[in-house]
């Protein structure tokens, strides 16, 4: 059996951000994912890269210019000067999207790496891509929500159209991935599948009577929760609803955003899963065999983030690691008991055996009137997004390039912050030269 290829991108810089005091998201959680993974040794499973930055060209393929110049100018000290625009676009202090320093930056680090993964994707170099930082499941196309500003997921599935008919978007977010469902809600070549809790609760959006419109009627797939989804009912709704998916859409590519709020313990999410449940539907995914870009998203008790996340890798890569927490940068965090896998508290399942098979049974029943897969008119592939590669051989010295030919994603290596000099590695991250 051939062994799955896993491509893996990582910023080094991208959880240097900060929303904040009191801000729920903290993006250090991915530098305690990264170091985790390295802790147990799964990066040997994969091909290791770091992301170019997105550009502005590439992030206005979905949102509008004038947003992406707002969050490119604004700054913790000069907000007052922007106060309409604030308003406008939903940042600021008064909102869940607050502009604190680099805002943009850190959305184009998450969304490059995502755009690197659909790439890699499409052109057939792998058949998995992963990239906890993207998942940014909220953002609209002028318009920040829910913690999130660029939506790398929206950008990544644009540039899988350029070469599938298809693409499956698949959410398992304690929230609503509203802003993908969307962008593409009147298409019929993304279908949108959303597990997530419904009612008083962000983004109040997610109704399984919500399917979709023009074109796109039927191709929004939404399973409205209650608090407290166990493993079991969470997979007994899940499988057979992705099984029939499957049958009927046929994607070319999935995109599975796999956001931590909705294991258990997390600060805002209110389910009950566990490390194992959620990553069964990893798992029954990449079973399909079909090309995959992974994400992150929510999660907002750190430690659990980065537990989740290392073992959602490591079952991707299929490789079985201990419940010890290895010895890393971060190893306080995961005490007092300093192991992998959660234990679970008394909550209650507030979703009844009935209720779900309701949902189930109305899911089904909405994609068997589909009209069996969407097709699209034969045309001339776009062009995929340039990435360079240097790759030196001492044995090969073949100048016979062709020197009119110019590639758009030349880089230079990183620098300290004053430009003098190459930046002092540190051992345990990602720069560009690895063993």
């Amino acid at each position: 059996m051939t062994k799955t290829r896993v491509s893996y991108f990582y910023h080094p810089e991208v959880g240097h951000f900060y929303y904040g005091p009191s801000h729920p998201m903290k993006p250090h959680r991915l530098k305690l994912a990264h170091h985790l993974i390295l802790g147990y040794g799964i990066y040997k499973e994969m091909d290791c890269y770091r992301p170019h930055p997105a550009t502005m060209g590439e992030m206005t393929e979905f949102h509008s210019e004038e947003y992406l110049q707002f969050l490119s100018k604004c700054s913790p000290d000069n907000l007052r000067q922007y106060h309409s625009q604030m308003q406008r676009f939903n940042a600021g202090e008064y909102t869940d999207c607050p502009v604190f320093d680099g805002v943009l930056e850190f959305s184009s680090l998450s969304t490059g790496a995502s755009l690197d993964g659909a790439v890699q994707l499409a052109q057939g170099q792998c058949d998995i891509a992963i990239n906890w930082s993207g998942g940014l499941h909220h953002a609209k196309k002028s318009e920040a929500s829910g913690f999130c500003y660029v939506n790398d997921i929206v950008l990544a599935i644009l540039e899988l159209l350029k070469v599938h008919a298809r693409v499956l978007y698949i959410d398992i977010d304690v929230h609503h991935g509203d802003g993908v469902e969307e962008a593409f809600y009147c298409t019929d070549r993304v279908m949108t599948f959303s597990l997530h809790k419904y009612g008083d609760f962000f983004p109040g959006t997610g109704h399984s009577s919500e399917t979709g419109a023009k074109e796109g009627t039927g191709f929004s797939v939404n399973a409205p929760l209650q608090s407290g989804m166990c493993d079991r009912t969470y997979n007994d709704l899940f499988r057979p609803v992705f099984d029939k998916i499957m049958e009927v859409f046929q994607p070319g590519a999935i995109v599975l955003q796999c956001g931590a709020d909705s294991i258990a313990g997390d600060r805002l999410g209110p389910f009950n899963l566990t490390l194992k449940g959620h990553a069964a539907c990893v798992k029954y995914v990449k079973s399909y065999g079909v090309p995959t870009l992974v994400l992150g998203g929510g999660g907002y008790t750190i430690r659990n983030v980065a537990r989740l996340w290392c073992y959602e890798t490591a079952v991707l890569v299929e490789k079985d690691i201990p419940n010890e927490i290895p010895f890393n940068d971060y190893y306080e965090y995961y005490a007092p008991d300093f192991e992998l896998h959660l234990k679970l508290g008394d909550k209650e399942n507030q979703n009844s055996s009935e209720s779900l098979e309701e949902i189930k049974i109305e899911l089904l029943q909405q994609l068997q009137n589909l009209q069996g897969a969407p097709s699209v008119q034969m045309q001339q592939v776009p062009p995929l997004f340039k990435v360079k590669k240097n790759i030196i051989n001492d044995n090969d010295n073949d100048t016979t390039n062709n020197d009119n030919e110019t590639n758009n994603d030349q880089r230079p290596k990183a620098k300290t912050r004053h430009g003098d000099g190459d930046r002092k590695p540190h051992e345990a991250e990602l720069y560009d030269q690895v063993d």
